[in-house]
């Protein structure tokens, strides 16, 4: 008879493997229901040797180094350090990851490496950033870093796209393979140059932009390389004068944020002096909905507003697609909303996004998407052009002196946040 040994493992380890690794290593057994029960024994055992699971080792505080030496001595393969949030990422065998729980006592948790997702026309208006270009305030001096699927160099962001880093492919120079970043580094900061009149401008047309690839062609990732992503902006945030974080990125919180390390990493890079915007996610208009990490209490979450493509405010609704709040932890989230409905920005030619949504194109240059992976660059763009006004402030006072800055549209706070953003109040 089989011995479930991983069934046992899990229960002796339970505390130390999240959720999404439970399942995984319980479903182990899944193939055995068709094999005669003499067969059991062998196949597990060849099982447990060639089963690899992605995951993430948090260690703690005190054992990083000694965590590391042990998880090399597992025989594991693609190791990734993460000194910024004392993890490290890895596969191991199941046989090499039930070794490591049993004889490393430095090891805190292990979560399963799971797969994160990517979540302007008239909506630099409805914002009333404008009325901040109006003052000089654009951005200037200031930089965004785009933690997404890449930028294009476009030509709206010409000589502006100061760094790039790609932690997919490895390439050097600036590309976006599926188009979800570019459309967010011009809702932040496109300049309008290639349209007529100059119509689709972003909150923050003279912010410089670093891009940094983390998501795929098709705008999948893994929460080991959006770590990778962030602990690369906390490092080299004086060399590229990284002011900023825009991630219009997520997936499913289903564990406490204390116990979320990609929150774990966007709370390390905020106490590092860098103001953190995150999407809320799309999964509205259901409560409790909040993506990870945006369930941080330290970030700023946006949610969506739909302004009905007009510059007039009181026709302004929160986007039904928008997630609500409490975060996993109780929390009231989103802190507040911006457009996020059919808002017009850079198209990337060749990308995935432009060669399955044609219709989407605006003219040559742009494209319109909606989703709170648009409403959160906007958000960026206008910190940018709060710290060109007010250089001084920590990530602590932006957050509060955008909240103090918004609109109650009448909606609960746990749809709306403290309200819509309204950019002119910062004046």
């Amino acid at each position: 008879m089989l011995g479930f040994s991983i069934i046992q493992m899990v229960r002796r380890n339970g505390k130390k493997l999240d959720q999404t690794l439970r399942k995984e290593l319980i479903q182990f057994y899944q193939p055995f229901r068709s094999v005669p029960c003499f067969l059991h024994r062998p196949l597990e055992s060849i099982r447990k040797r060639t089963k690899n699971y992605p995951v993430i080792i948090e260690f703690e505080q005190t054992s990083f180094e000694a965590g590391i030496q042990e998880v090399q001595s597992a025989k594991c393969k693609n190791l990734k350090t993460f000194p910024l949030v004392t993890c490290c990422s890895a596969k191991l065998s199941l046989a090499n990851l039930e070794k490591l729980l049993e004889s490393c006592s430095s090891i805190k948790k292990v979560y399963y490496d799971r797969e994160v997702t990517a979540l302007l026309d008239t909506a630099t208006s409805s914002v009333q950033s404008t009325l901040l270009h109006q003052s000089g305030y654009t951005g200037v001096g200031k930089t965004i870093a785009i933690v997404d699927t890449g930028i294009h160099p476009h030509e709206d962001l010409s000589g502006r796209i100061t760094g790039f880093v790609d932690f997919v492919n490895g390439q050097i120079d600036p590309y976006d393979d599926n188009g979800h970043g570019t459309h967010c580094a011009g809702d932040a900061a496109g300049n309008g140059l290639s349209s007529n009149d100059r119509n689709y401008i972003g909150p923050a047309p003279e912010a410089d932009l670093v891009g940094v690839k983390v998501l795929d062609k098709m705008g999948s990732g893994t929460l080991s390389t959006v770590i990778e992503g962030i602990q690369w902006c906390v490092q080299n945030r004086h060399q590229y004068n990284i002011d900023i974080l825009s991630l219009s990125l997520g997936a499913e919180a289903i564990e406490s944020a204390k116990e979320d390390p990609v929150v774990q990493a966007v709370d390390r890079a905020w106490e590092s002096g860098i103001v953190v915007c995150v999407a809320a996610g799309n999964s509205g208009p259901k409560y409790e909905t909040i993506a990870s990490p945006g369930i941080s209490p330290l970030v700023i979450t946006v949610g969506a507003a739909d302004d009905n493509e007009s510059t007039n405010r009181t026709d302004d609704i929160v986007a039904e697609f928008s997630s609500r709040g409490p975060a996993i932890d109780g929390n009231i989230k989103p802190d507040l909303i911006t457009p996020g409905v059919n808002i017009t920005s850079l198209r990337a030619p060749g990308s995935f996004l432009d060669k399955t949504n044609k219709a989407a194109r605006v003219s040559t240059n742009y494209i319109s998407l909606s989703g709170t992976s648009m409403a959160t660059p906007i958000c960026a763009g206008i910190v940018a052009q709060l710290l060109q006004k007010e250089p001084h402030l920590n990530p602590n006072q932006v957050k509060q002196r955008l909240l103090q800055a918004c609109t109650d549209i009448g909606q609960p706070p746990n749809v709306q946040g403290s309200g819509y953003l309204n950019a002119a109040n910062l004046l």
